[in-house]
């Protein structure tokens, strides 16, 4: 039977000493275990008291199935532990790398308590400071305080070279060079590879923009993760993140192209070079993420089939470079394109050929569609930014590569579809996705059955009673 002990602190609030005896060592002297139950601020005496004995009886049972001992380390010193356990069972290096970044805000707050003390109110607390903050975490923005164009030409380097040298997209460096605004992160590979530190080439503007509940809830979600791996370990009583109370979900409607800016997007793209206008063409004819547009070889384009097959992603890390990983689900999929998209491929490749003939011996046989002019694979990056450049260019606002996922997306729903059809050409993870993501839409299609269902019922063939 667990004692409970009801101590007073200093500050008035209250907490429980529960003490679990159980068994004797080797000099006979009984083993007694302890822990510290402290109830919420706006919890009742009456129900923190009913409240320490279900944690005490959970506490004996605990002891009792042989709960470990061992969860006296902090609370940074598990999670370690836990990221290098995820990464080592094959979670992908984009999400342990956003894990790492996470970490970086969470073991400041929290790190330092122990795994075994951590409470609910701990992450609540976390969660307010963190709103409170009221700045982004790689929000910053950076600008060119120097002639950079005049300092690469008195270096002797090329933007291109700039660019492989720093790891980051050679639109990039031009955004850079034409008194742009960039990221703070390329920024800072920039002025290394140049040799400079970042302040002496750029000026840094701090966002004001305020943290969003879905950033925060990220958090949440790594924190009870981690806390989960330890219930699994039997180091914690329970998970202190199913008891916190973290912010709302804000769900956004997906962004979509409206009809006329699809045909207005097909219309420019024919003044593009061919290699732009082949690579967006299939982002807004599959709805494939980024870097599966990307990932796709020669091999994967079964003309006699129309099709491609979808079995890779191309991402890029500034720690790696550019890499290669299974897509994001980790499936393959065979997504259908039209005879259009073929006959555009077809062209394409005579130019692709062309231009390996060009290099000759500079040529990379790297075997991708899409590639850099020595045939090595394209950074990724590289097409987001050429499409923010060909949105400003025709005046077109948010031409972002997700956005034309989401319109294939309406575009499948209004066109009748059904959500396993939809969830298979778009390799979400689970049915429900679409419906999760794509509400609104829904919505609207719904509103527009509606109303052809008045039209069968109610209009049509309607006769003057008389």
């Amino acid at each position: 039977m667990p004692t409970i002990t009801k101590r007073t602190n200093r500050d008035g609030s209250f907490s429980y000493k529960i003490t679990v005896t159980k068994g004797r060592d080797a000099n006979g002297k009984q083993i007694r275990h302890f822990m510290t139950f402290s109830p919420a601020p706006n919890m009742t005496e009456k129900k923190a008291e009913k409240e320490a004995q279900r944690v005490a009886f959970a506490f004996e049972k605990q002891i009792e199935d042989g709960f470990s001992l061992d969860n006296r380390q902090t609370f940074s010193q598990y999670a370690a532990y836990v990221l290098d356990l995820k990464q080592r069972s094959g979670v992908k290096y984009k999400t342990i790398e956003y894990y790492r970044q996470l970490m970086e805000r969470i073991n400041p707050a929290i790190g330092h308590i122990k795994l075994a003390d951590l409470k609910p109110q701990h992450l609540n607390a976390f969660f307010k400071n963190v709103a409170e903050e009221g700045i982004r975490k790689g929000a910053e923005r950076a600008q060119t305080k120097v002639d950079l164009p005049a300092l690469l030409k008195k270096k002797g380097v090329t933007r291109a070279q700039v660019a492989a040298l720093a790891g980051v997209a050679p639109m990039a460096v031009t955004t850079a060079a034409q008194g742009k605004k960039i990221s703070l992160e390329r920024a800072q590979m920039i002025s290394n590879a140049l040799g400079y530190q970042i302040n002496e080439l750029f000026s840094i503007e701090k966002s004001n923009a305020p943290i969003s509940n879905n950033t925060i809830l990220g958090y949440h979600r790594l924190i009870s993760s981690i806390l989960s791996q330890a219930d699994r370990e039997m180091l914690v009583l329970f998970n202190a993140a199913h008891k916190a109370t973290p912010p709302k979900l804000e769900r956004k409607e997906a962004e979509t192209f409206q009809p006329e800016e699809v045909q207005k997007i097909r219309d420019c793209l024919e003044y593009e070079p061919i290699k732009w206008k082949t690579m967006t063409h299939l982002l807004l004819i599959t709805g494939c993420r980024r870097g599966e547009i990307m990932g796709l070889k020669w091999a994967d384009v079964e003309c006699y089939r129309n099709r491609v097959k979808i079995s890779r992603s191309l991402l890029f890390s500034p720690a790696r470079g550019v890499y290669e990983d299974t897509t994001k689900t980790g499936n393959i999929r065979y997504v259908s394109i039209p005879s259009e998209t073929i006959q555009l491929l077809r062209q394409y490749r005579a130019w692709y050929s062309e231009q390996r003939l060009k290099n000759g011996d500079r040529w990379i046989d790297s075997g991708y569609l899409f590639v850099q002019d020595n045939g090595a694979p394209m950074n990724p990056d590289s097409l987001t930014d050429w499409l923010n450049k060909f949105s400003k260019r025709y005046g077109i606002p948010n031409v972002h590569p997700h956005k034309f996922r989401h319109t294939m997306a309406s575009l499948l729903y209004f066109g009748g579809l059904d959500s396993i059809t939809i969830s298979t050409r778009l390799g979400h993870a689970k049915i429900s996705t679409p419906t999760d993501m794509y509400s609104h839409i829904i919505q609207q299609a719904d509103e527009q059955a509606a109303d052809r269902i008045a039209e069968t019922i109610f209009r049509a063939g309607k006769k003057e009673i008389g």
